[in-house]
């Protein structure tokens, strides 16, 4: 890691720009301790506010978190997840080489609210599975889900089913389900209280709600809501013409 000080460009940026090279090619590991800000001080001779500049452009990035009293961590690697093809979070972990569980907080059958009804394009008070899961990668929370489906569709679903397996694996084996379609919706939020004490994350840190419509031929099958955290997953869309 080196430092011009006859350079134009200002030395937080060149603290910035080699820690994260750094991190990007893989010479920091996920949750490695960077050096404190007095060793990056004597080390390269610059002064706190130097290196406190660099730190704070990082952590805001998403290279670094902070722990209070220990110091400076390499982030987890967020997710980027291709828009243009279906998918789902078990796969795409899997690909990713994580391992992907799912913890299902609350199952229950419910009468549709109006709002909740005018999503699936059901009646008003017609039964619906709903039910919250928190999905993790390597034992770490990434996304909060509610979900709401059809009980008609899908007799017989129980939590203990939800536990066990990805939730379109058990469309497709036990309800011989054919997606046809999903439809998302992306908003910038900031994570509520009870959300960040699941998702173990401060409060107001920015994170990403998704909307989620399935299709079954023109029947919506589910609609899910999702809070991401903002500092672990990117959503990527290429334009090609």
């Amino acid at each position: 890691m080196k430092i011009d000080k006859e350079s134009k460009i200002p030395l937080y940026h060149q603290l910035y720009e080699a820690i994260a090279r750094d991190i990007e090619s893989g010479i920091f590991d996920e949750n490695e301790k960077l050096p404190s800000e007095r060793e990056l001080c004597n080390t390269l001779g610059i002064s706190r506010s130097t290196v406190r500049q660099a730190m704070f452009e990082l952590e805001k990035d998403g290279y670094i978190y902070k722990e209070h009293g220990r110091g400076m961590f390499v982030s987890f690697e967020s997710f980027k997840q291709n828009l243009l093809n279906f998918y789902s979070f078990t796969d795409e972990m899997i690909k990713l080489g994580k391992e992907p569980s799912s913890k299902v907080l609350r199952f229950e059958e419910v009468p549709a609210s109006a709002r909740i009804a005018s999503k699936l394009a059901v009646e008003e008070n017609d039964l619906l599975y709903q039910f919250t899961r928190l999905r993790l990668a390597d034992g770490e929370p990434i996304i909060l889900e509610t979900s709401y489906l059809p009980a008609a569709r899908f007799p017989g679903l129980n939590k203990e089913q939800l536990e066990a397996l990805p939730m379109y694996d058990i469309f497709r084996n036990n309800y011989e389900m054919t997606f046809s379609k999903a439809k998302e919706v992306f908003k910038s939020v900031v994570i509520r209280n009870h959300e960040a004490e699941i998702l173990e994350v401060n409060v107001q840190t920015p994170g990403m709600m998704i909307e989620r419509y399935t299709y079954e031929k023109r029947d919506i099958v589910e609609y899910t809501i999702s809070i991401a955290r903002g500092d672990k997953f990117e959503y990527v869309v290429t334009l090609e013409k």
